[in-house]
């Protein structure tokens, strides 16, 4: 497989959640941007700083009007990664950028539809074990 090289675009998105009367907000990073780089290395590290200083994520780009430009700070990560924070009407998250290599894809699988006679016996038995979890080999 040919080096193929990526721009991944994270950002931490939010969530409100209540329980038990409190309410509880929710934050985790969600991949929202894979983009192929034709070219080298570091051609995708350019393509990652540009995405780094005009990227605008769905939150303040929803919020946005004409005409506004929000304010960024991009921090450059050793590992080559960038970190960006933007702030705009009150508003402030941050998105992380990183260049990556493809090594391995598969497409899904589906299995087949399973049978009266094998949904009867699922219901019967209880369903099949899980398979075992992956372990090092060595």
């Amino acid at each position: 497989m040919a080096d193929r090289w990526y721009v991944l675009i994270e950002e931490d998105t939010r969530g409100t959640r209540r329980a038990d009367g409190v309410e509880l907000r929710l934050h985790h990073w969600t991949l929202v941007a894979s983009h192929p780089v034709s070219g080298t290395e570091s051609d995708a590290r350019a393509v990652a700083e540009d995405a780094a200083l005009h990227f605008v994520p769905g939150i303040l780009a929803r919020h946005a009007r004409p005409g506004e430009t929000p304010g960024r700070s991009a921090f450059l990560a050793g590992d080559g990664s960038w970190l960006v924070h933007v702030r705009q009407n009150h508003r402030a998250c941050h998105f992380r950028v990183t260049t990556a290599r493809l090594v391995h894809t598969r497409e899904e699988r589906q299995a087949p539809p399973k049978s009266l006679k094998e949904k009867v016996r699922h219901a019967l038995d209880g369903p099949e074990p899980l398979p075992a979890p992956w372990t090092p080999q060595g």
